[in-house]
């Protein structure tokens, strides 16, 4: 009796991808007919594609019985979508690899991920060392982990994406977590494990446009800090003990002018308009921020489903509800 292969599952989230998923897949079988020691399962996403995204994907399939492909409902953003995809990994596959489908992910590097698992880590994520993006997209991702850095509770590595490979168990801790407000990388960092990066240098977008804009970036970034870290509401007690302190300050320098030299006292009705209105700003972004967290717990309490299938085409069925 022989056992049976090792099943790998990759997760792979399509958004306005028709332009360059063939291609994509194409590297991918390449990459992973290297190793036909492994069984192989490809699961892509759809996550509310505008263009021929998911009439490509199913001619896939009718070539390629591995290619699974979930359609959802709507758009609900690249984390839902990948949430989707291990949703329907967990159970069935011994390791999971999470990575885009625009060939900026390099597939012959989830093979190194492969041999990483197989040495014995339980996540190796792979980390960019170089990255061939437009000089905005660089700086605006450097502020992004820089911030995560500084205010996230949870070390998150730099300069890291979604490109990773989980084992099993790894998986099966992560599709606990559901909060709708979703930032993997951190959530995968939380769990714990044996963790390993495994550097690689990132291509050029095989055709389409960026899905990450600096509004996503800001919002991600958002779910990040807000969702591993209490730091803003600690700023806020900072801020006011810091206003506190200068209006302290202030208030001696008035009665030493008036004590000692009410001559040069001046009424410094400009000055007192422009406190007014600095700590009017400062109440607003406290405020804000308090909101923000106020916000994000009345969408947790809802608890609403995170994502809905409109189509499951997977083994030899294609099924019209969720899987």
């Amino acid at each position: 009796m022989t056992d049976q292969p090792r099943r790998v599952c990759y997760v792979l989230p399509v958004f306005d991808e028709g332009a360059g998923i063939t291609a994509f897949h194409a590297a991918l079988v390449t990459a992973t007919d290297a190793r036909p020691d492994l069984a192989f399962e490809f699961v892509y996403v759809d996550d509310g594609s505008r263009d021929d995204s998911l009439e490509r994907l199913l001619k896939l399939r009718e070539h390629d019985d591995r290619v699974t492909v979930l359609s959802l409902a709507r758009n609900v953003g690249h984390q839902m979508a990948v949430t989707a995809g291990i949703d329907a990994a967990h159970g069935t596959a011994d390791a999971v690899i999470v990575m885009d489908s625009d060939l900026q992910d390099p597939p012959a590097v989830s093979l190194d991920l492969i041999a990483r698992w197989e040495a014995g880590a339980d996540v190796v994520y792979a980390q960019r060392r170089t990255r061939r993006d437009t000089f905005f997209k660089r700086t605006t991702a450097s502020g992004f982990y820089w911030l995560l850095d500084k205010m996230a509770e949870t070390p998150i590595p730099r300069n890291v994406g979604d490109f990773r490979l989980m084992d099993r168990r790894v998986v099966a801790e992560v599709v606990k977590y559901r909060e709708h407000n979703r930032f993997l990388r951190g959530i995968v960092a939380q769990v714990g494990f044996r963790q390993e990066a495994l550097l690689f240098d990132r291509d050029e977008r095989f055709a389409g446009s960026s899905k990450y804009p600096l509004r996503t970036m800001l919002r991600l970034a958002g779910d990040g800090v807000f969702g591993f870290s209490t730091e803003p509401l600690k700023m806020i007690t900072r801020i006011g003990l810091a206003i506190s302190f200068l209006s302290l300050v202030g208030v001696l320098y008035v009665l030493g002018v008036r004590i000692f030299d009410p001559d040069d006292s001046v009424p410094g009705w400009a000055f007192l308009a422009v406190s007014m209105f600095f700590l009017g700003g400062v109440q607003l972004i406290v405020l804000g921020v308090i909101g923000s967290y106020v916000g994000r717990t009345y969408i947790e309490v809802l608890d609403r489903p995170l994502y809905s299938v409109s189509l499951a085409a997977r083994g030899s069925v294609a099924d019209r509800s969720a899987p």
